[in-house]
Parts: structure tokens; C-alpha cells; sequence
């Protein structure tokens, strides 16, 4: 950076949690007799100190947030620009390759990469970008450019209409900036299982790696079993299935473009046969399906994150317990629920809690033979336990011994 750098002061002992490997200054952390954040851009990237003056690093500046800071990197004298943007999209693009070498993958986790305010997944030719702060909009040019020296890809997309973007001030917009899209869908492999994601019209990026690893466990399970898929979105859990062996599957979805692409995805793998979709809320649907007598070997509940903000803590649980309660009353004798959350209030334990709870209450017994999180292109920080937010409890619910 050529312009002159500004510099951000902490409070005494304030750094310690950035010594121990945290990433993030918290606005109350920051020396603002000293060093004020009103007047600093947002977007603009800073040297932060210690109390003493002992710089600590580099970091891009978001002053009008709680989280007001987030470290680039260790050496106060490196800040993010075109070469580093390359160089830590080659890193990570060497432990995603490590992992899944089929070229399908979450390729930038934000801050666990050293690029936070970024995500980006591949799905073998086309790459999804989704930015969610100043800088990273700043860059944007520099980050497809990058993308394009280091895999020339097919195709770029910039998805940028999430929620993150207007905490920022940020504008929404879809586009297209290098390359060509085939019917706006990008073609990908997990688990064995052919699906054509919705990259352009879709949720997120148009598809959700989180859960690759959960749903390779619930692969091996499903032979010949009654499934039912809620919050199917485009059959993530449920055509890998039904590809799996599963005898049947039910997916429920409260949108119908999102069950049109399950219907496609299990024709592009052949089970569309064994297939049916369910379209509505998902907590009526549950308790439609359990007054009409259905029950099912394994019911899957994957919803949206139903804690989005920690003061919703307390009623996102009572969501999660009222949504597990009513999947458990649809299954067989000796049945399996996979109860997914991707909240990251929703602590560690909570879920298999809760759990626990409902076995009481519907006097069943529950064994939790599994606990899932998240797949290795979504690495954690040991420092910042936000980077870990997947979790998946795989329960077998038995009648009372």
C-alpha cells in the first residue's frame, strides 16, 4: 500500500486474545482516546498496536461494527493486495485438493483462509464468489483475477445478495463477469452423486459443501429405508439417498422452484422413481405427515439457521426443540433422526441436549451414535470456536426398554 497507513491502539491487555490466535478486535477493545475509530473508512486497512505502541499486525477496518477489526496478517508491514490475494488462493486451493481432489469444494472460508469478508466455491469449472465486506468489494476485480491466473476457470459469479452485504452498506447484485454459465447451474459430484446447482437463482452459492462429510455417513445407513428430507432445498441429503439405496424418499421444501430442481437432480441420477416432494412450511408438514399416519426409518431436519443473531438463542432453541420433537414422532421402531443445525449461537452441546430432552419427554430412548460438524474446506480456528458453527446429531429413537 502506497498511502500512508493508519495505525489502531488497543487497551492494556487487550491483545492477549490476539496472541492466543484470535483474529478479531472488538470495538471495545480499541484505545479510541488514542486512536478514534469515528473518521477511519471502512474497508481501509490498519496496523494494529499494542497498548505500549508494539505493533501486532495487519487488518482490515469495519468501524461502525462490534467485530471493528480483522487481522490480514501477523506482519504489520504486509496488507492485502493482488499478490497476497494469489497466494493464499493457492494455499487454500492445496488443502482443498488434498481433500477432494474431484475439484468441488468451498475453496475460501473467509477468515480461516486469510481473507475474511470472502467466500468462494468451485464447482469444477465454475466458481462462486460471494463478498461480504468493503475491502473485499474494494478488490473485487483483483479477487476474479486471481481466480483466473491461478485455475483458469470456466466461469466467475459473483453472487452478492446475502444478508452480510447490507451490515456493510453494500449493494446486492448476481452477475457473470468471466465466462459462460449453462443455463444458469453449475454441475457438481458429492458423494458419489451427480447435481446441477442453481448458482445464479439459488441459496448462498447455489449449494451447501457444509454438510458433505454428514451426509456421506448417512449414505451408509440408508438402504432400503423410508427417508423423509426437510429443508430439502434442491435434495442435497435426500437424492444422495435415494442414490444410496434408500427404498424411498419424501422431500420437503417450502419453496417450488427449490423441489423442481430435486425432481431434475433425481432424474440426472436416476431415482426419480423413488422420489416424492412435499411443498410447505416445514413444521405444518411435519404435522400433516404425522395426522395422515406416515412414518419413516430415517427423517432428516436440516433448516436454515434458526439463531441467527445471540439475542435469538433462547427462542431459536425452543425452534429446534419443537422442529426435532415433531420429526421424531414420524419414526418407525428403532428409527434414525439427523438432526442438522448450521446456527453458530447454538452451542457445542445444546443440540445432542435437546435431543436428550425430546427422548424424555416422548418417552423414547435415544442413542447418539454420531456427532457431525463441518468438512475440511471449512476449517476451523482453534481460537475463534465461531469458525466451527455445523453440527449434525445422528440419533437411533428406540421404544423405552
Amino acid at each position: 500500500m502506497s498511502e500512508a497507513v493508519s495505525c489502531l491502539r488497543l487497551n492494556p491487555q487487550a491483545e492477549r486474545r490476539l496472541k492466543s490466535g484470535h483474529l478479531w478486535v472488538y470495538s471495545n477493545e480499541v484505545d479510541i482516546k488514542k486512536t478514534p475509530l469515528q473518521g477511519l473508512q471502512a474497508g481501509s486497512q490498519v496496523v494494529i498496536e499494542m497498548a505500549n505502541g508494539k505493533a501486532l499486525g495487519s487488518a482490515v477496518i469495519s468501524p461502525d461494527q462490534l467485530i471493528c477489526a480483522r487481522l490480514i496478517s501477523r506482519d504489520s508491514k504486509q496488507f492485502l493486495d493482488s499478490s497476497l490475494i494469489v497466494h493464499r488462493l493457492k494455499v487454500a486451493l492445496s488443502s482443498r485438493e488434498l481433500w477432494y481432489p474431484e475439484g468441488c469444494y468451498r475453496w475460501v472460508y473467509g477468515d480461516s483462509d486469510g481473507l475474511p469478508g470472502l467466500v468462494v466455491d468451485r464447482f469444477g469449472g465454475v466458481v462462486v464468489v460471494q463478498i461480504s465486506s468493503v475491502l473485499m468489494e474494494t478488490l473485487r476485480q483483483e479477487i476474479v483475477d486471481a481466480i483466473i491466473k491461478v485455475i483458469k476457470p470456466d466461469a466467475v459469479v459473483l453472487k452478492n445478495d446475502g444478508k452480510l452485504r447490507a451490515v456493510e452498506g453494500l449493494p446486492e447484485y448476481v452477475e457473470v463477469v468471466y465466462g459462460e454459465l449453462e443455463d444458469n447451474c453449475a454441475p457438481l459430484v458429492e458423494n458419489g452423486t451427480r447435481f446441477m446447482a442453481p448458482v445464479i437463482d439459488g441459496q448462498k452459492t447455489g449449494w451447501f459443501y457444509d454438510h458433505r462429510e454428514n451426509r456421506a455417513v448417512l449414505n451408509r445407513l440408508v438402504t432400503g429405508k423410508r427417508v423423509l428430507d426437510v429443508f430439502s432445498y434442491i435434495g442435497g441429503w435426500g437424492v444422495q439417498a435415494a442414490r444410496h439405496g434408500a427404498a424411498e424418499v419424501h422431500c420437503v421444501d417450502s419453496s417450488a422452484k427449490a423441489l423442481d430442481w430435486v425432481a431434475q437432480n433425481a432424474e440426472l441420477n436416476g431415482v426419480a422413481d423413488r422420489m416424492t416432494c412435499w411443498e410447505g412450511d416445514a413444521f405444518e408438514a411435519l404435522r400433516q405427515l404425522k395426522d395422515s399416519g406416515e412414518r419413516f426409518d430415517v427423517v432428516v431436519v436440516d433448516p436454515p439457521a434458526l439463531i441467527p443473531r445471540r439475542k435469538d438463542i433462547k427462542a431459536g432453541e425452543q425452534a429446534y426443540h419443537r422442529l426435532n420433537q415433531l420429526a421424531m414422532r414420524l419414526l418407525n421402531r428403532d428409527g434414525l433422526l439427523v438432526a442438522g443445525s448450521c446456527s453458530m449461537h447454538l452451542g457445542e452441546t445444546r443440540l445432542p441436549g435437546i435431543i436428550r430432552t425430546l427422548g424424555r419427554e416422548l418417552d423414547r430412548d435415544v442413542l447418539i451414535q454420531h456427532v457431525g460438524s463441518q468438512g475440511a474446506d471449512h476449517p476451523v480456528i482453534p481460537a475463534i470456536p465461531e469458525t466451527r458453527y455445523l453440527k449434525a446429531v445422528f440419533a437411533r429413537v428406540l421404544p423405552t426398554r
